[in-house]
């Protein structure tokens, strides 16, 4: 009898146990489904849509002119004391280049910490057309884009720029909007034509729905740059800078090109745009080249060098130990460190001094570098960042 009644007893047991394991599940999985593992690092999302019809011109002008600029305010933005990760994305749309299946609208780049494509990206772009359909590349760069998800610590903007009515045909606007606030995502609208305009046009509408903010900018405006007596000396930086960097792997050195490239083009537009370059090249959370450094590689993984292959190492490490060539990486690194403090240190200095002079000018610095500046700094820190 007493057999008979434990074995009873264990049968309910073991279907409770069942049935709790069922409908509670455990800490374990619920912390995996809120926030999987390859997310957990906190980052700032932000994708960049750019109207290339025929009269924007000056609008990408801009955006060559201050990248560097947006990525350098991106950088100062911390959570916890912690620097989030920068991904960045390049849409254009309203191109007759473009095709119609599409509503006009090209993802040029997705998401990505890979900041010397983006430039090189942004460097190729020519207007032409065209049929501007805001809605349509908001829903598409909202959809294809891969956000984060599980982490309410990141920072997930849109910006949109262009001066056609935003509620053109294509993707309803608002629809699209929604979408993108269902993901976490804040839309951000910059007219490029007066306030006013822009208001009846439906672009601070755009804003407001996706709430964030609504700038207006003459897009034919050059921007302004400072002269410093910083300049020449965080230039002769970033050429010792580039020195720290050895590719590896079959694309290192079209990398390492491209590199040298866009410092050109940066320098082509003006010599304070390289300056900004160099001092985002100098942050660690925006400027990361592990897939084609050596020096990158190893400070995330100190176990790099045994696997990667030897023939895809630099031709001057042929015939040299892991044991040297660990030496070479760990050498590069700390002499990388140490350009990086002294940028830090002179772009704060040169910070200090535009703006003295800028204020002493009485400049007006509304463009489209400077509308994204502002905003970044407004939502993240209602987000909780801190600068």
């Amino acid at each position: 009898m007493k057999t008979k009644f434990l074995i009873i007893l264990s049968a309910i047991l073991l279907v409770s146990c069942k049935q709790n394991s069922q409908a509670m599940p455990s800490a374990k999985t619920e912390n995996l489904s809120t926030q999987p593992a390859e997310e957990s690092q906190q980052k700032i999302q932000v994708a960049l849509l750019l109207d290339t019809s025929n009269s924007m011109d000056g609008l990408i002008e801009q955006a060559k002119s201050r990248l560097w600029n947006i990525v350098n305010t991106l950088t100062t933005l911390k959570y916890d004391g912690k620097s989030p990760d920068i991904e960045i994305a390049l849409y254009e749309y309203g191109n007759d280049n473009i095709s119609s299946e599409t509503d006009w609208v090209r993802q040029i780049v997705p998401l990505t910490k890979d900041l010397d494509e983006i430039s090189e990206k942004l460097f190729a772009l020519r207007t032409r057309g065209g049929t501007e359909y805001c809605g349509s590349v908001i829903h598409n760069a909202s959809k294809n884009l891969e956000w984060v998800s599980g982490n309410s610590h990141s920072l997930k903007l849109i910006y949109i720029a262009g001066n056609e009515p935003f509620n053109q045909q294509g993707y309803n606007y608002k629809e699209a909007i929604s979408e993108a606030r269902s993901k976490n995502i804040y839309i951000n609208t910059i007219h490029c034509g007066g306030y006013e305009e822009g208001i009846s046009t439906f672009w601070k509408d755009g804003a407001d729905l996706g709430e964030g903010k609504y700038f207006n900018i003459d897009s034919n405006k050059k921007v302004i740059f400072i002269p410093t007596p910083y300049d020449d000396v965080l230039n002769k930086c970033n050429t010792k800078l580039n020195d720290t960097y050895i590719n590896y792997s079959n694309a290192g050195a079209s990398y390492k090109t491209k590199q040298m490239v866009q410092d050109k083009l940066s320098e082509s537009v003006s010599s304070a745009n390289l300056v900004e370059r160099t001092v985002s090249k100098s942050k660690v959370a925006a400027y990361d080249n592990s897939h084609w450094d050596l020096v990158d590689s190893y400070k995330k993984d100190k176990e790099f060098l045994k696997k990667v292959k030897k023939e895809e190492l630099p031709a001057e490490f042929k015939g040299k130990t892991e044991a040297e060539i660990v030496e070479i990486a760990k050498k590069k690194a700390e002499e990388r460190l140490v350009l990086q403090k002294e940028i830090e240190e002179l772009a704060v200095k040169r910070q200090k001094f535009i703006d003295q002079e800028m204020k002493t000018r009485g400049e007006n610095t509304d463009d489209l570098g400077k509308a994204i500046e502002k905003s970044i700094i407004e939502i993240a820190t209602k987000n909780g960042f801190k600068v």
